[in-house]
């Protein structure tokens, strides 16, 4: 009984999984097949509301943004684990209260050695 109950669950997860890798693999093979296909070269131009384009319109961001960009998704995922954390840490007694507090550090740690380091520090380069 409790292992019919395990496998259907196991079915479900394997459902979704099934269904979320092929589902967007086929739209992208419809999209190849169906989808219009560009020859000229000026429909790839740059379109600045029917001016001549001035210079040139594809450029490369600066690495600087990708690293506040890093460290906001850290800090997200970590207020992520600290709302489940927050509604049952009392209920479990110290040893989970240590851990929350542990990971907490571990990731100001982080954040002290990219500070020390040099990587918040904001570049600006004239050119």
């Amino acid at each position: 009984m409790v292992g019919d109950k395990l496998l259907s669950s196991y079915i479900a997860v394997a459902i979704f999984l099934i269904v979320g890798l092929i589902f967007p693999a086929v739209l992208i093979w419809l999209n190849l097949i169906l989808g219009p296909k560009i020859k000229e070269k000026d429909k790839k131009a740059t379109f600045e509301c029917g001016e001549l384009p001035i210079g040139y319109a594809w450029h490369q961001y600066k690495v600087q943004f990708y690293i506040y960009a890093i460290l906001l998704v850290i800090f997200d995922v970590e207020i992520l684990f600290f709302y489940p954390w927050a509604t049952v840490y009392a209920k479990y007694g110290y040893g989970v209260f240590f851990a929350g507090m542990l990971f907490l550090l571990l990731i100001f740690i982080g954040l002290l050695y990219e500070w020390k380091k040099g990587i918040l520090e904001w570049e600006v380069n004239v050119t």
